[in-house]
């Protein structure tokens, strides 16, 4: 692939005092509107430690989560399939890396490298539209310094450049020669702590970014190879060759204190939803994602899964000679769900719940006989009866 020099008019457009100035200040000045609160909230949330899965309070700031959750599951969305994604959290230097193995092209419409395209170019659209390409340039406008390396193997070029001071400043774009063959872009950055009344990355931060990252392994599945800090994180447990959604899921589940007898009950439904169901202690239970974004409040997605399950439920014959509602039903579920959709929408720039209406999915989450089967079947009857005789 031929890289042309970018053009001096368009690279310079940003930071001519236009449009985009503009919005950059407005961004800077209201950062709740687009990336959420930069004050610390105490949550109780799942993290991975001392190798299970574990729930406890944490004291984070909800929008320095928010970018780094943007650059995430940008690399993420670079790796469907195969490839590389790799994490470093230096918590004494605050700096984040995280590299994937795809390069960045040239957009040869106006002439100007990509990296600075997505990571760099604000213009009106940016202002109305919820997405990653929008989250990765809100990355960049609270950081100190970011950085976007990326080489293009068939092309044989490498192409590097610098922004700084809340993307207030950048450098020109570094092309030069590579002769290597491989691909990846690699986005390095400085949160500006004290935007988010930091003054440096805290343990229970961290703690949150590397669970975000194994979250990417349940979702990429073993094709992609993800690395956090230097250490290959696996899933399948030494039973399977094979993780993914399904893995990931058990994983919360066989770690649990309480795991015993505790059923697993999964289904890829189709190349949007993937369910797995096992039962709570008495209190309803949800670890969804939407387009890769960790849905920790749940939503409409959902709500709509957890009534196709509860609705199967009482219908049954079993079931119906009992006096239980909904609420009986539900509150014993332990719902996992993986789904893609176009332009989902959310309750806030975190996208912590999704509002998109069912109508609205684009696709149907159609399970199949036999996982309700297993759902009746499972110790759901056992939970249920006691309670309700």
């Amino acid at each position: 692939m031929e890289l042309q020099p970018p053009s001096m008019s368009a690279h310079n457009s940003a930071a001519a005092g236009g449009v985009g100035e503009t919005l950059r200040e407005r961004i800077l000045l209201a950062p709740d509107l687009f990336i959420g609160s930069v004050k610390k909230r105490t949550q109780k949330l799942w993290l991975y430690e001392g190798g299970r899965f574990t729930q406890r309070k944490v004291r984070y700031v909800p929008g320095l989560l928010k970018i780094f959750d943007d650059i995430l599951v940008y690399a993420a969305g670079n790796n469907q399939h195969e490839g590389v994604l790799r994490v470093d959290v230096d918590a004494a230097k605050c700096r984040i890396s995280v590299y994937t193995s795809r390069p960045i092209e040239l957009h040869r419409e106006e002439g100007v490298y990509v990296p600075e395209m997505i990571f760099g170019h604000l213009s009106n659209d940016d202002c109305n539209v919820e997405d990653e390409i929008t989250g990765v340039k809100l990355a960049n406008i609270f950081s100190t310094e970011f950085i976007v390396e990326t080489a293009d193997g068939p092309g044989q070029k490498k192409c590097k450049q610098i922004f700084s001071e809340n993307m207030g400043k950048k450098s020109e774009p570094q092309v030069t020669g590579y002769r290597k063959g491989v691909n990846w872009t690699i986005v390095t950055f400085k949160p500006d702590l004290a935007k988010f009344n930091m003054t440096h990355l805290e343990d229970d931060a961290v703690a949150l970014m590397k669970k975000r990252v194994l979250d990417m392994v349940g979702i990429l599945g073993d094709n992609v190879q993800v690395v956090f800090n230097g250490e290959k994180i696996p899933l399948h447990l030494g039973f399977s060759d094979n993780a993914g959604f399904s893995h990931y899921a058990f994983l919360y589940i066989w770690l649990s204190p309480k795991s015993l007898h505790l059923p697993w009950i999964c289904e890829k439904v189709n190349d949007q939803w993937e369910v797995c169901v096992s039962l709570s202690g008495g209190q309803f239970q949800q670890v969804s994602f939407v387009n890769k974004f960790a849905t920790t409040s749940g939503g409409t997605h959902v709500d709509y899964v957890t009534n196709l399950i509860v609705d199967n439920v009482l219908s049954s014959e079993v079931f119906k000679k009992y006096n239980i509602g909904k609420h009986d039903v539900k509150r014993h579920l332990w719902l996992f769900i993986n789904v893609y959709m176009d332009n989902p929408t959310f309750d806030s720039p975190t996208k912590e719940t999704l509002i998109t209406r069912q109508e609205d999915f684009g696709s149907e989450c159609a399970l199949s006989d036999l996982f309700f089967k297993k759902v009746r079947s499972s110790h759901l009857e056992t939970r249920l009866f006691p309670a309700v005789n």
